[in-house]
């Protein structure tokens, strides 16, 4: 028997955690902003803090509207990082809650 998915299943599916980390700069938060634009995906909520000249954020992110492969978007997401010269980090989110369960 064919298993369906509910909405509620599907809608954790298509959520991701982005973690960026590095030296705070101007355009951070704007660079991502746009890669995340540019590729349909939409922000659910963000977290961001600056320690001692680090700059440090977390992102929930809905890619249901993602026009590219899952791996092709976090490769655009890792050579933004390069280019802004900070750490990205996507991860789905199912997999990211198992990470950090004790």
């Amino acid at each position: 028997m064919a298993q369906t998915k509910t909405k509620e299943s599907t809608d954790i599916e298509n959520q991701i955690i982005i973690t960026v980390a590095g030296k705070d700069k101007v355009g951070i938060v704007a660079g991502v902003s746009n890669c995340l634009a540019k590729h349909n995906v939409n922000i659910e909520d963000i977290k961001q803090t600056i320690m001692q000249d680090n700059f440090v954020m977390m992102m929930l992110c809905d890619i249901g509207n993602l026009k590219i492969t899952f791996k092709n978007f976090k490769d655009a997401m890792a050579l933004l990082g390069k280019e802004l010269g900070m750490e990205i980090w996507v991860q789905k989110k199912d997999i990211f809650d198992k990470m950090h369960t004790i």
